[in-house]
């Protein structure tokens, strides 16, 4: 810890909730529209704002958890797997869904621009957590089923979920993971 920069002590002991664990109340209202301003402060070379928010209502996540038992089931995805992802949905106190919306561009590759969206998800996790929310980004299996994005969220064709931020309280501190070791992942390249 530095003492002196609560920024980076925040940084450098954040931990994000299990959605599970996330309960009501979530931010709503000025508090909502003050995450995702923080969370629209990522790099965005070329200003191209490749990147939108879809606030996913409590009726809307009984609708979409139904057509995610439906979709999962049509897929063959595992039953367990299934029911705990609509479980995940049903019990979320509030879902922002961060959606790429990648734009044509010669000086931007489609890359850049999605890179641009997950730092979105990291920024609005980061933003909640430093405001005293909990927050998880999860995506899981129904991110990636065009039918799923399109008929449950609404997502027009070269559209992509870059992640499904759940927001909520956490009751109690989430417990520490391992985390990487840093000279065993990092190399300098001086020449």
């Amino acid at each position: 810890m530095t003492d002196q920069n609560p920024v980076m002590d925040f940084l450098l002991t954040r931990r994000s909730y299990p959605a599970a664990a996330l309960k009501a109340p979530a931010p709503e209202g000025a508090a909502l529209t003050m995450l995702l301003t923080a969370a629209a402060r990522v790099p965005d070379h070329g200003k191209l704002e490749p990147w939108r928010f879809l606030v996913i209502g409590a009726g809307a996540r009984d609708r979409i958890a139904g057509l995610l038992r439906s979709r999962g089931e049509a897929l063959g995805v595992a039953p367990e797997k299934i029911e705990k992802s609509a479980k995940s949905w049903l019990n979320a106190p509030l879902i922002v869904a961060v959606i790429s919306t990648p734009k044509p561009s010669d000086k931007v590759p489609e890359i850049e621009q999605t890179l641009s969206s997950g730092a979105v998800c990291a920024a609005l996790v980061n933003a909640a957590l430093a405001s005293g929310w909990g927050a998880a980004w999860i995506t899981g299996w129904a991110a990636f089923d065009r039918e799923f994005v399109e008929q449950g969220l609404g997502l027009a064709p070269g559209e992509a979920v870059a992640g499904f931020v759940h927001l909520g309280t956490g009751e109690t501190k989430p417990a520490e993971r391992p985390r990487p070791d840093i000279a065993a992942i990092t190399a300098r390249l001086d020449a």
